[in-house]
């Protein structure tokens, strides 16, 4: 069988092989849709496919990327690798998916493996104990962004939710709605940016607002008997800021277990959405962040670098926004 070749597609498009080129690395902004169809019809007709060999030796790129995130469960990260997935998909890149567990560990040992391959850039949810390897990078300009947190004094860019204006967003929600016995669920928030910036601003809210803190801060695996416990002795406040999903998950398995009417006994507001949310019955007010939005601007960033832009740096915050649910009820007093 003759190999189809960028020129055979070119011919049969009756397009130049510049234009071809244009197309297949998806860079067709400019390009007019009939010409784009015409390129298309041909690379299937003749079932064109690209030498990604011969394309990285000349130009010296491996078209791959690496994603490396903190927890592969939380639906946020989820959400972010299919964004990442697919800008690369559409620039002819392929993705390397890591998964940490927040191990410090594990992470140099993924970003030592994809090194090694040669992938041509990273997007990393880090840990916080590897700034020696992140900052070495950087300053030998290697492309790299941050998602979702960052770490103080490494010199790479993050992009990540307003964690601040979040908590503020549900606490003036809940405050609206007439509760003043508000708690905080979390699993621990050390060295963890985004749950440490939504466990300060719950703090700095209960002190403007005039309200007490009850904040539960427990590892996710103890989180179950924990809530079982203060729900059994009746000391769960009226109403709970949830920090993120996994900890959602949690505490509705106690609302069933305890039969704990929502909201009734308990108005609950979680910080990001997830799927079941809706479909929850009643179904779950939250915070949710545009984890699309911030995966498809990380990656853009990413590959802007690999095009040779410098490494930037600081903070990229993107705004949250409230999707009003059942889970909150109208406080009346007693």
């Amino acid at each position: 069988m003759k190999n189809v070749t960028i020129n055979d597609v070119a011919h049969e498009a009756n397009v130049s092989k510049s234009t071809v080129s244009h197309y297949l690395n998806g860079h067709f902004t400019k390009m007019g849709p009939e010409t784009r169809e015409r390129i298309a019809r041909a690379v299937r007709k003749l079932d064109y496919s690209p030498n990604h060999i011969a394309k990285s030796l000349k130009n010296k790129r491996t078209m791959t990327i690496g994603v490396i995130v903190a927890n592969i469960l939380h639906n946020f990260s989820t959400r972010v690798i299919r964004s990442i997935e697919d800008f690369a998909h559409g620039h002819g890149y392929h993705v390397i998916v890591c998964n940490t567990d927040n191990s410090s560990d594990k992470e140099a040992d993924y970003i030592r493996m994809l090194m090694a391959k040669q992938v041509d850039g990273l997007v990393v949810i880090p840990t916080a104990k590897n700034e020696a390897l992140f900052t070495e990078l950087a300053e030998k300009g290697y492309p790299i962004v941050f998602i979702d947190r960052y770490i103080e004094g490494v010199p790479i860019q993050s992009h990540m939710l307003d964690n601040r204006m979040s908590v503020k967003m549900a606490f003036d929600h809940l405050y609206e709605k007439g509760h003043r016995e508000i708690g905080f669920l979390t699993e621990p928030v050390e060295a963890i940016v985004a749950r440490q910036e939504r466990y300060d601003a719950y703090l700095e809210f209960c002190g403007s607002y005039g309200t007490h803190p009850i904040p539960i801060q427990v590892e996710k695996e103890e989180m179950v008997p924990e809530l079982e416990q203060s729900a059994a002795q009746g000391s769960l406040p009226a109403c709970l800021i949830v920090a993120n999903d996994l900890a959602l998950f949690e505490l509705l398995k106690v609302a069933k277990q305890r039969d704990v009417r929502i909201p009734g006994e308990l108005s609950i507001i979680s910080i990001d959405d997830i799927e079941f949310a809706d479909f929850f019955n009643p179904g779950i007010t939250v915070i949710a962040q545009p984890a699309v939005e911030i995966g498809t601007a990380a990656v853009s960033a990413l590959f802007e670098m690999m095009n040779g832009r410098k490494n930037a740096t600081g903070i990229e915050r993107f705004q949250p926004y409230l999707i009003e649910r059942e889970s909150v009820k109208q406080y009346e007093g007693q």
